[in-house]
């Protein structure tokens, strides 16, 4: 598979940072955290990230999480933003959509493909001697990837019963809860909150 451009997936307008995987039919890659962190060092003004996303990397999504924290910024959804892009909406101090746009949640997965390429390059680092040890390895880590992730979302404001169910929907049926349910469950939220 070619390697997508990076370049033209961020574009400052101001003091805004526009992030669009979709406009290359692309995805959120782990690449973008080295690109995201060059353009917030380039372009020092910047106060807000915009995104339209499908999702893609979910490390790629946490870790420009982080950086979207430290900067201090606010985000908006332009478009859709989805799966792994809602880690990055959610670092956000202020956070909003555009009228039209969505946030669309599911629960994080692993396809087959990747798991059987996964369990065979770090089996032996791992020290996986039979696939039964590596699933017995995948159970925890899963486990541990949810306690974070719903960690992360009640520490960024969000309803403790919103976030267990946005994990309910499968990845390819999302679940789109309407601009008010947002605004109850602290999703959205115009006001940056108090340090």
């Amino acid at each position: 598979m070619a390697k997508e451009p990076l370049s033209e997936k961020f574009e400052v307008k101001g003091s805004v940072l526009i992030y669009d995987t979709e406009k290359l039919k692309g995805e959120i890659r782990d690449e973008d955290i080295d690109a995201l962190k060059q353009v917030l060092n380039e372009h020092s003004g910047i106060t807000e990230l915009r995104l339209n996303s499908t999702g893609g990397s979910v490390y790629a999504g946490s870790e420009m999480a982080w950086i979207v924290m430290d900067y201090g910024l606010d985000t908006r959804v332009d478009g859709e933003c989805i799966s792994a892009c809602i880690d990055l909406f959610l670092a956000g101090k202020r956070r909003r959509m555009t009228f039209g746009s969505k946030l669309g949640f599911h629960h994080r997965s692993w396809g087959p493909k990747a798991v059987q390429n996964y369990y065979r390059e770090w089996r032996k680092r791992k020290d996986w001697a039979t696939p039964f040890e590596f699933g017995a390895w995948i159970y925890g880590d899963t486990q541990a990837e949810i306690y974070e992730h719903l960690t992360f979302m009640v520490s960024r404001g969000v309803d403790p019963g919103f976030a267990i169910k946005s994990m309910q929907a499968i990845s390819s049926e999302e679940w789109y809860p309407s601009r008010l349910q947002l605004i109850a469950a602290g999703v959205l939220r115009e006001e940056a909150p108090e340090d």
